[in-house]
């Protein structure tokens, strides 16, 4: 979808503020509601905006600890990729999971509530994955970039 000055300010506002009623959308982007409206439902139905959430603070929820963890397996072929994945995809601790180019197969975002809980979800969890060879975490120790919209240009 070919996006215009419009699109792009429609889709700005909400990734910074998901929960703009169309009025005050409209405002800001310089359109009426009405077709502020529809310039919305366009951009939902052509999969430009994907979904609407609440983004929590994982410390708050007693999720203090974020880890990087990359992840080679065994092999490569479909049928260890979609088992590892379908297996990894019941860890509720997991944010997010890359099939990625280069040294490792996986690079996983996970959250614990402590280096405890983590120990924990290595040992019975992550190690116990189907294909796995290695495994190798990293811990953050601040975030230093948070984007909510990807570059539209």
């Amino acid at each position: 979808m070919q996006l215009d000055e419009f699109d792009r300010k429609i889709v700005a506002v909400l990734a910074r503020e998901g929960r703009a009623t169309a009025v005050e959308l409209s405002a800001r982007v310089g359109l009426s509601p009405s077709a502020c409206t529809r310039r919305l439902q366009s951009l939902e139905a052509s999969g430009v905006i994907a979904g609407y959430r609440a983004t929590i603070d994982p410390e708050t929820v007693g999720l203090g600890v974020k880890a990087f963890v990359e992840v080679s397996l065994e092999r490569q072929n479909d049928e260890t990729l979609q088992a590892f994945e379908a297996a990894l995809a019941k860890c509720p601790n997991v944010l997010s999971c890359h099939l990625m180019s280069g040294g490792s197969d996986y690079l996983i975002e996970l959250v614990a509530e402590d280096l405890s809980d983590f120990a924990r979800l290595h040992a019975n969890v992550l190690s116990r994955l189907p294909g796995v060879a290695r495994i190798e975490s990293k811990f953050a120790l601040r975030q230093a970039v948070d984007r909510p919209l990807v570059p539209i240009g």
